[in-house]
């Protein structure tokens, strides 16, 4: 079986990943609060984790792996949406509005990530629908005397808890003195966070014994998470922007409700997303949903291979120039394997993934193997990543365009491997290439130039790579105007 390697965030380095059940490896990613629309950087953490979903599938089994991503649907952003709708005249009740509200949004949200190719996680559970867990870990943390209810509101005290700050390297101390952290009369100290808080008549609330009110966004995930997963499971993930306060903060819950248990082992963590080389927002005029890229004509495969170019734990800058040549890129790649059965996924691309998710390096065996002909195990590695499905390829067909590259060795281009069922214009251009690089070996330059001008007439668009001679279907290919040099 393949030892996957993941760098946990906890210890701070990379360890052999063993699960605690191989017939039920478990994993829980942060999911989104279902407000707007997904902007582009949160769907940096849905791809990272569809990848490593995908891996643990494969090396597990389909039916062994259970993936939770969560939707917080308890919000002062969504509450305020709710308020204006009811202030223009709507007449339902503010709970109705809500509802309305937070099912519109994730219905975007499956639209945008399916897009994107992602799979549906195993289990996408909305924090109204575990109000009651949430209740009761709250009661036992105020049982055991890491929470205290003031003025109808319940606050989990941080230095109860000796390990706090171990996720992020930090002490509380330096926490304070650090970071904004809210002032208020009914907290002992200004590090504790809020665990439950009341809510007014205009505002959703949910009967409890501290009176009626809402959750605090933290607890949330430490009930969900325990509730579908059990008191410790594999792997907890999301964005390095959760890792402080949020994931400290469920750890410091979900420890001190369940004390015998290790909540999640493995806690991984991406990096964040800029655009252009800057960090994305709407004062730099930057900022912009996976919505916006999509209906601008972007497919949603460009957009995931440009983000698999980058490990997941380092920033990822996504540019116009990138989208470009991953397009250029995954046009080559379907037209190579646009007949081709796929076999199983290249050892080397299982290889890559199960070193810590390395995508890039996965990506790099894949242009291998397009340039060695391998298509059946490009397809196969391909569809582990999430592209070249046929679900995603609508926007690559037709016209007839791609790119795909022929290697300096002058390999008979007829018998290498996974090439026998591709268009025969596909065979024609990799002969002649083949030809162009024996004229240029042999200083034919006559043969080679008059091969060039050929390529150009019938819209052929050859490049020199590392990879050998790279070449893209203009929209005015023209095939028969190869033949002139068959």
């Amino acid at each position: 079986m393949t030892q996957i390697r993941l760098h946990n965030t906890k210890v701070r380095r990379k360890e052999d990943f063993t699960p605690l059940d191989p017939k039920n490896v478990r994993m829980y990613v942060c999911g989104p609060t279902v407000y707007d629309r997904a902007h582009l950087g949160n769907a940096r953490p849905v791809i990272v984790f569809d990848v490593l979903f995908r891996l643990l599938r494969h090396v597990y089994g389909a039916d062994h792996v259970t993936y939770v991503r969560n939707f917080t649907d308890v919000d002062d952003k969504i509450n305020d949406e709710a308020q204006r709708r009811k202030a223009s005249g709507d007449p339902r009740s503010l709970e109705e509005l809500i509802r309305e509200r937070t099912d519109e949004t994730i219905s975007w949200y499956h639209a945008d990530m399916d897009a994107l190719g992602a799979l549906r996680p195993t289990i996408e559970p909305r924090a109204t629908e575990f109000i009651p867990q949430m209740v009761a870990m709250i009661g036992d943390l105020i049982a055991s005397g890491h929470a205290y209810e003031k003025a109808g509101h319940v606050l989990f005290r941080v230095r109860s808890y000796q390990g706090y700050g171990k996720l992020s390297g930090r002490s509380v101390d330096d926490m304070i003195a650090g970071a904004r952290v809210e002032v208020a009369p009914f907290k002992e100290d200004p590090m504790d966070f809020v665990l439950w808080k009341p809510s007014t008549d205009d505002l959703p609330g949910w009967p409890s014994p501290w009176g009626r009110g809402r959750p605090g966004w933290h607890i949330e995930c430490s009930a969900m998470s325990h509730e579908l997963l059990g008191e410790t499971f594999d792997i907890h993930g999301g964005g390095i922007d959760l890792q402080f306060p949020h994931h400290e903060n469920e750890i410091a819950q979900s420890a001190c409700a369940h004390p015998d248990a290790g909540f999640a082992k493995v806690w991984m963590h991406n990096e964040m997303l800029q655009v252009e080389g800057k960090k994305m927002s709407k004062s730099l005029g930057n900022f912009f949903t996976v919505r916006d890229l999509l209906d601008q004509g972007v497919p949603g495969e460009v957009i995931r291979f440009v983000f698999l170019q980058t490990h997941y734990s380092k920033p990822m800058d996504w540019t116009e120039e990138k989208a470009k040549q991953a397009e250029a890129t995954l046009r080559k790649w379907r037209v190579l394997t646009s007949r081709t059965v796929a076999g199983a996924p290249l050892p080397s691309v299982i290889g890559a993934l199960a070193d810590d998710l390395n995508t890039a390096g996965a990506l790099a065996e894949l242009h291998a193997a397009a340039g060695r002909g391998d298509v059946s195990g490009l397809l196969a590695s391909a569809n582990l990543l999430g592209f070249l499905t046929p679900d995603m390829g609508g926007w690559a067909l037709p016209p007839i365009t791609g790119t795909m590259s022929a290697t300096e060795s002058g390999q008979d281009t007829a018998t290498a491997q996974g090439r026998v069922d591709r268009p025969a214009f596909v065979d024609l251009i990799e002969q002649l290439l083949a030809e162009r690089v024996a004229a240029r070996k042999a200083r034919d330059w006559i043969r080679s130039d008059a091969l060039r001008d050929v390529f150009a007439a019938a819209g052929v668009i050859v490049k020199d790579t590392p990879y050998g001679a790279e070449w893209e279907l203009s929209p005015d290919f023209d095939p028969a105007k190869l033949e002139a040099l068959k």
